[in-house]
């Protein structure tokens, strides 16, 4: 056998070989059982933390109100009450720096103090009980202007001295919903009416409640 007859022998049983390898090799790598998979860890970027976000930090209910609409929903008040007013003093041609004091009378009735002549005086506060916007905006304020001031001093109070007012806590609803300045000054009227407390210092029933307005302001 010559030399050239040897080497092609000896290639084709090696291929021959390694043809009958491969499938076995394939066999092995199929039964071979997949890596299990690693498991996501806690801050794996599939997981969301907004339910932690909405857990409770344990704050104090009174942390929820928003004084900023509060004075706002006062103020767009006061605004309408003064505008009303100035254009009372120019029609029945008063001073407009004249200073006017806004209240109810025991009958309930709109009643008014100031530098005016008497009759002037009795046909605006005629006017003004004709009008039911003015009516329901003094309304409005005789329960929320109190509320607001004693809302506004007390979260003052705990922001400077830690100082907590039950009564505040007291006031505010779990339910954010029902947290509206006038929701307050609601539940703020009853329990000062049944409830006397070195917190009533200076609260002011709404049958007394009245308002010095200088239009010009």
């Amino acid at each position: 056998m010559s030399l050239l007859t040897s080497l092609i022998k000896a290639s084709t049983q090696f291929q021959q070989a390694m043809e009958k390898r491969a499938p076995s090799a394939q066999d092995n790598a199929a039964a071979k059982p997949a890596a299990p998979e690693t498991p996501a860890s806690a801050t794996d970027d599939r997981f969301t933390l907004s339910e932690r976000a909405n857990v409770e930090t344990g704050r104090p209910k009174s942390a929820r109100l928003s004084m900023a609409e509060y004075r706002q929903t006062v103020g767009q008040d006061l605004a309408y009450m003064r505008e009303t007013l100035r254009h009372k003093l120019a029609e029945y041609r008063l001073n407009p720096a004249t200073s006017v004091e806004v209240s109810k009378d025991e009958g309930g009735k709109i009643s008014l103090g100031g530098g005016m002549p008497e009759q002037t005086r009795s046909r605006i506060e005629q006017d003004l009980n004709n009008s039911k916007p003015f009516r329901e905006a003094f309304s409005r304020l005789s329960a929320s202007e109190p509320t607001l001031h004693f809302v506004d001093n007390a979260l003052k109070l705990n922001k400077a001295y830690g100082v907590a007012n039950p009564l505040l806590d007291t006031l505010v609803s779990d339910n954010q919903q029902f947290n509206g300045l006038q929701d307050l000054a609601h539940r703020y009227d009853s329990m000062r009416q049944t409830i006397n407390t070195d917190h009533s210092a200076g609260y002011t029933d709404r049958k007394n409640f009245a308002l010095s307005l200088n239009t010009r302001a």
